[in-house]
């Protein structure tokens, strides 16, 4: 399967999963309310902190996989180390979605705040969620299998299924059984459950069949030993990344009501679409960068990595400007609501500009798993973590949603300055450089120029607030998004290439 269908099939399938998950949202508060929403938004900040529990296995057998397409293992070693991670998986879904269990009333108790809601209505989601949360996290072994063998396209088509099953379905089965968290998450239990059928039967179609081995497969623990260290440092990297993620929506979980946590939610959850749309860039290349440093094709990985960064420069570079200047006009034509796009639009703006620089510092770690040195991405999440966490609980306590979005762009700053040219320095020298002026600012500064020229001297102007909102936010982001294109050596090449040959050059 081509590199390229791989990206486009991706970039559909998180398009569409971004855009009916973020279109339904105004649907959600509409009909089930601001606070139970804020149990949904909980609900993703739940999975995001299983994570923690994760322990680097995902990752791992991705790139196993890719490494066993690529030649640098056998099946059968690959086979014993699927076996042994899948005992591995099942036994954290069940001690981690058991303990989340457990603890429904104390959540519901001691740390959420509601009024419209009953207690009994929230422990009974929170204890759905705990078996939710463990079940989607079991599903990336198969998608750590179906990522590796570089099988995107269906992957992705998958994907939008469950999504359309997740997000509009839900509200064909709400208006049969009532809009009420119950229903929404009774229903969301039954996709997690055909979810990972679909996936573990893919999954066995793709791993060597043990039929065709001459000795057993067995059941011990030592085939995780040759890929420990590797799965130790992405465990720990990706625990304190959870960390420095999710802190700011667990501590402001525990200060703000459900109804303004609900509203938080939504200006990140728009937000994170930044880092959704650099998603199936990683999917794609990670798998990719490793199996051409496995074969010795150092060159060819480096020229992947720095045409994807344009690429993920392009297209998050446009979204994250259009939204940072258009926030408030995009979310009162949203939502239908301009108190919900006051008290979010500043949230949207902070969260947006984090994202972008934490969607192009990510390229570092690109590189480090491709050759498996997480040494430095290590360090320097760790680093992170040691100054964001105390300063987001710090300035949440003071300032709320507001500060923990302060604290997000200034960390995410330092971390694209500072940390990723010592990270390039280290493992691919005299890279960064070149990687910084040519992909990622000669492409976003234009854009960037224009997109605040723009807020100061159009959008803030009369003239301008007197036509459709909605055809203005449109205009700048088509706008946004071709000077991006004609920024980028790469796009712009390719696509003047593509109009010399329709015009018979």
């Amino acid at each position: 399967m081509s590199l390229r269908k791989n990206i486009i099939a991706n970039y559909f399938s998180q398009f569409y999963v971004t855009l009916i998950g973020i279109v339904l949202l105004p649907l959600y508060i509409k009909y089930m309310g601001a606070e139970a929403y804020g149990l949904v938004g909980f609900f993703a900040m739940l999975q995001a902190w299983f994570m923690v529990l994760d322990l680097g296995l995902t990752p791992t057998i991705s790139r196993e996989m890719a490494c066993y397409m690529g030649g640098k293992s056998d099946a059968l070693s690959f086979r014993r180390l699927y076996r042994s991670l899948s005992l591995i998986f099942v036994l954290i879904a069940f001690i981690g979605g058991f303990t989340l269990f457990s603890l429904s009333n104390v959540i519901a108790e001691s740390w959420l705040s509601f009024e419209s809601v009953t207690k009994n209505e929230v422990i009974f989601c929170l204890k759905i969620m705990a078996i939710i949360v463990a079940l989607r996290w079991l599903t990336g072994l198969y998608r750590g299998v179906v990522t590796g063998a570089e099988q995107l396209v269906w992957l992705s088509l998958f994907n939008i299924m469950v999504a359309t099953a997740r997000f509009p379905a839900v509200f064909l089965t709400m208006w049969f059984y009532g809009f009420t968290p119950k229903v929404f998450f009774s229903h969301q239990l039954v996709v997690a459950i055909a979810e990972i059928a679909v996936l573990y039967i893919k999954s066995s179609l793709i791993i060597p069949k043990k039929e065709s081995f001459s000795e057993n497969i067995g059941w011990s623990m030592s085939p995780v030993k040759s890929v420990l260290k590797f799965s130790l440092s992405i465990a720990f990297t990706s625990s304190v990344w959870v960390f420095v993620t999710q802190t700011d929506k667990l501590v402001l979980s525990g200060i703000l009501n459900l109804d303004e946590y609900g509203y938080f939610t939504l200006a990140v959850l728009v937000a994170n679409g930044i880092l959704v749309i650099a998603g199936p860039i990683s999917n794609a290349i990670m798998p990719r960068m490793t199996k051409l440093y496995a074969e010795g094709k150092n060159q060819e990985m480096i020229s992947v990595y720095r045409k994807a960064t344009q690429f993920v420069a392009v297209i998050a570079g446009s979204v994250s400007i259009a939204l940072i200047v258009t926030a408030n006009p995009l979310l009162s034509v949203w939502t239908g609501s301009t108190e919900i796009a006051d008290k979010a639009a500043p949230i949207l703006q902070l969260y947006s500009a984090g994202n972008l620089l934490l969607s192009m510092s990510a390229f570092s770690y690109y590189l480090q798993y491709a050759k498996g040195q997480l040494k430095y991405h290590l360090i320097g999440n760790l680093v992170l973590a040691g100054l964001l966490i105390p300063s987001v609980v710090y300035f949440s306590t003071l300032f709320g949603a507001f500060g923990a979005g302060c604290v997000w762009l200034a960390m995410n700053i330092v971390f694209f300055c500072a940390w990723v040219a010592y990270v390039h320095h280290k493992i691919e020298p005299g890279l960064h450089m070149r990687w910084l002026f040519n992909d990622v600012l000669c492409v976003t500064s234009p854009a960037v120029f224009f997109g605040f020229a723009s807020f100061y001297f159009i959008i803030e102007f009369e003239f301008v607030k007197s036509l459709d909102e909605i055809i203005v936010i449109a205009l700048f982001g088509v706008t946004i998004l071709i000077i991006s294109v004609f920024s980028s050596s790469i796009l712009r090449a390719n696509l003047l290439r593509k109009l010399k040959y329709f015009n018979g050059v």
